[in-house]
């Protein structure tokens, strides 16, 4: 098959290597099956080619698209640009797409709708996702139940379904948890490829970042351990089986 474009916004090494760990896990991929980009630290190749992937898959970062211009780091800045520079290309094509938490602002600011901190930030654990009339019927959440858990953490979200796209995902506390446009570009809100492991490497990583009290740390680090997130991660196996080939 081809390979999997993964894109990476993670400035610290030791976050991006394990959001890169987890992505080849959860989604039955070998590091040959994939080609990786730290945008830290490397530029998209101007002459970069979607014909030469079966898909692209972007991580989560501690970035906010909804930030002022004046107020994003220049390297947030720069690693924000070149995804967003990348979405027509994705969106024109219909070309398989999924993009996880930071991912689902960036596809929200590519097709204008309101990305913001107005309302439905999640705190740092798990939310609770509950499939729609289209999520029932979609080939990406093909054998999850009708609700399940997720594990979350944002500081801003979606205000409204972006034109063009299908509602597959809700919860209480953030309605849009999974959207689609067109046919094959999808983002989710919370981290399909996160288990306990990789949530207590975020929090020990981000306790500084504004997402919780750094006191909380280890109270958000028990927590995660014990709660049941299995379901999200089918999420991206599907893709790749999907668009693997």
């Amino acid at each position: 098959m081809k390979p999997f474009l993964i894109l990476q916004l993670r400035p610290e090494a030791e976050a991006s290597d394990d959001e890169y760990a987890a992505f080849l896990a959860k989604g039955g991929l070998d590091a040959a099956d994939t080609v990786r980009f730290r945008l830290e630290q490397e530029d998209i190749p101007a002459d970069l080619n979607l014909d030469d992937y079966s898909g692209v898959i972007v991580g989560g970062g501690p970035g906010c698209v909804s930030d002022a211009p004046e107020d994003k780091p220049p390297l947030e800045a720069k690693i924000e640009a070149a995804i967003l520079d990348l979405m027509p290309q994705i969106t024109q094509r219909d070309m398989p797409f999924m993009g996880c938490c930071y991912g689902i602002g960036v596809l929200g600011a590519h097709l204008n709708a309101e990305v913001s901190k107005r309302q439905y930030g999640e705190d740092v654990g798990t939310t609770h996702c509950h499939l729609t009339q289209d999520g029932a019927r979609d080939p990406l959440l093909a054998g999850a139940p009708t609700d399940f858990h997720a594990f979350v953490g944002h500081k801003e979200a979606l205000q409204e379904l972006p034109e063009g796209c299908v509602h597959l995902l809700a919860s209480p506390t953030c309605p849009y948890q999974m959207v689609r446009f067109g046919q094959n570009v999808y983002a989710t809100q919370f981290h399909p490829e996160a288990d306990s492991d990789g949530f207590e490497t975020r929090i020990r990583i981000y306790k500084h970042k504004g997402y919780f009290p750094p006191e909380d740390a280890q109270r958000l680090i028990d927590m995660c351990r014990a709660a049941d997130v299995h379901v999200p991660e089918r999420i991206l196996r599907n893709f790749v089986r999907r668009y693997g080939g």
